[in-house]
């Protein structure tokens, strides 16, 4: 019985860490992780960051793994709750501007795409992986409303994946969630997202 109670502390524990990581990243991204910061954030020692996580790559690996994981979890609920494709594509944006709606953060996939070239390698995979998942949910969504040909759904997807989150990076860099609803309206007018 000990043993379960100790595993169940050392996974809230990890867990409050990723939750905690999660936040710093999406504000400060992977160079404002900090161990000490965020062993004071979480209530515990500096010295067990590390039973955790033995690095800040493991650490910032495990942070965009699971924002990925989420978000995949996140996109194919949004399927599931309709059987629309194009209601689909219309919400999409919705998953960025959430972001912006919490303290103004930015998607951790585009704030650790943004420092990539100072990203160890396992983070970079993990940062990699967040932008295939949107684009393959995209890709199959745009194939699933027929508003492009086969051949054309991953071009439109990774156009409409990078439209979203410069959108964001745009409506961060001023505080003004309204710029980030203007553009995407301006996609909509424009043909990149459906009206």
């Amino acid at each position: 019985m000990a043993a379960t109670a100790k595993n169940e502390v050392s996974s809230n524990s990890r867990e409050n860490i990723l939750a905690a990581a999660t936040r710093v990243a999406q504000a400060r991204g992977y160079g404002g992780l900090n161990f000490r910061d965020l062993a004071e954030q979480v209530g515990i020692k500096s010295a067990s960051m590390y039973y955790h996580f033995p690095s800040k790559a493991d650490l910032g690996a495990a942070v965009a793994r699971r924002y990925w994981e989420d978000s995949a979890v996140a996109l194919d609920a949004m399927l599931a709750d309709t059987s629309d494709p194009l209601r689909c594509l219309h919400d999409y944006p919705d998953i960025f501007r959430r972001s912006l709606e919490s303290n103004n953060r930015l998607c951790l996939g585009s704030f650790m795409a943004a420092e990539y070239d100072d990203l160890p390698e396992t983070v970079k995979k993990e940062v990699q992986t967040f932008a295939d998942v949107h684009v393959a949910w995209l890709c199959q969504v745009l194939s699933a409303a027929a508003t492009v040909s086969a051949e054309d759904s991953e071009q439109r997807a990774r156009a409409i994946y990078a439209a979203v989150a410069g959108a964001q990076l745009m409506a961060r860099s001023r505080s003004n969630i309204a710029l980030f609803d203007a553009l995407i309206e301006t996609y909509r007018v424009v043909g990149l997202l459906p009206a």
